[in-house]
């Protein structure tokens, strides 16, 4: 459940501060928000190191909770509607990381 959670915190930090940065720079939002981004980014950075798998499997499970993730974040922040091929697409990755992560290894 711990690697679950830090998942979900690396996700925050790094859609977060993307998003942050997006805003600044394609937006023209004040620089502070900018500042904002870069330091969730790095803060992503190191989020990532918490995890006790290796690098290419937390980086290979994260990439699917990533997906559904910014989907999450598009619907909430952007007023972006998935349609079913989003929803399906989603569910898709969610298995992807389960076996992934839970998969009975020999």
């Amino acid at each position: 459940m711990l690697a679950l959670l830090n998942f979900i915190l690396a996700g925050l930090c790094e859609i977060g501060g993307g998003y942050l940065l997006w805003q600044c720079l394609r937006h023209g939002r004040p620089w502070w928000w900018g500042v904002a981004g870069a330091a969730l980014l790095v803060g992503y950075g190191v989020v990532a190191t918490w995890q006790p798998t290796n690098f290419g499997k937390t980086y290979a499970v994260y990439g699917g909770l990533f997906i559904i993730m910014s989907i999450a974040w598009a619907w909430y922040f952007d007023g972006f509607r998935p349609d079913h091929y989003d929803v399906a697409g989603g569910l898709l990755m969610l298995l992807g990381v389960a076996v992934v992560l839970f998969w009975p290894r020999s």
